[in-house]
């Protein structure tokens, strides 16, 4: 079986992200960037999948600015097989929209046919949460979101998934789109060797024209600004004093 992982160039997560002075949106000069936390989760999922005999090929696919390869090799470091870029933008500050990556992904699956997309639930610059729900509609596939734990057995798949009352397991029938969630794995670190073997596997070059999707966007940010900040704390001295606190903040 063959498995696809869409993955994605974001802002490290150590890094704190700064707005610019304009608001326009966020400063991407000089900041470190690499792969989407849970992408990579979705990455060390499909590789240990391989590892016990139940994939045979992991595909990679990125879709935004050229710089992407990079997080496509990180990928590649790890173990997955090979890549495929959709350079979709030239700008590094444009952000393609999901349903724009959900139509090229329809896609590059039709192309690959793949027995299991494995995706992370989301990206951590924007938040949407939404590619992986789109990719299945499109697809008319089953979906696991969520997953905290993933068992392909044959033609299905077992899928704990993480739900605001606990967890909850489900059985999907392959082809099916899986996302994974924090706790799904700890991903690996790639060894030298590895990185150095991964420049050697082949990346393939697209464009959304290559797949007659439109990424133009729908959406347009008008301000961006940062949270405020938090106001300190304060001791009371008593229980009463506490609750009068409370009254008059509005709290109760």
């Amino acid at each position: 079986m063959k498995v696809l992982v869409p993955v994605k160039r974001v802002i490290d997560y150590n890094v704190k992200v700064r707005v610019k002075a304009d608001g326009s949106g966020v400063d991407l000069a000089n900041v470190k960037m690499s792969m989407n936390p849970f992408d990579e989760i979705a990455v060390e999922e499909a590789i240990r999948l391989k590892e016990a005999g139940k994939v045979e090929e992991i595909v990679l696919v990125s879709i935004g600015v050229k710089q992407a390869q990079e997080t496509i090799r990180t990928g590649l470091a790890m173990g997955a097989d090979r890549g495929i870029l959709v350079v979709a933008a030239e700008d590094v500050q444009q952000d393609i929209e999901p349903l724009a990556v959900a139509k090229i992904l329809a896609k590059v699956v039709e192309e690959e046919q793949p027995g299991l997309v494995i995706m992370g639930k989301q990206a951590i610059d924007n938040d949407m949460n939404a590619t992986g729900q789109m990719l299945a509609a499109l697809m008319g596939w089953a979906q696991a979101t969520f997953a905290s734990k993933l068992d392909v057995d044959g033609d299905s798949a077992t899928v704990t998934r993480e739900v605001d009352g606990g967890l909850q397991t489900i059985r999907v029938n392959l082809p099916a789109v899986v996302t994974a969630d924090l706790r799904l794995n700890e991903p690996r670190y790639a060894s030298l060797p590895n990185i150095m073997k991964a420049k050697k596997k082949p990346i393939d070059e697209k464009t959304p024209a290559d797949y007659g999707v439109d990424v133009s966007p729908r959406l347009e940010v008008v301000k961006t600004t940062e949270p405020p900040v938090r106001k300190a704390g304060e001791i009371v001295g008593s229980v009463d004093e506490l609750v009068t606190k409370l009254k008059d903040a509005g709290v109760i």
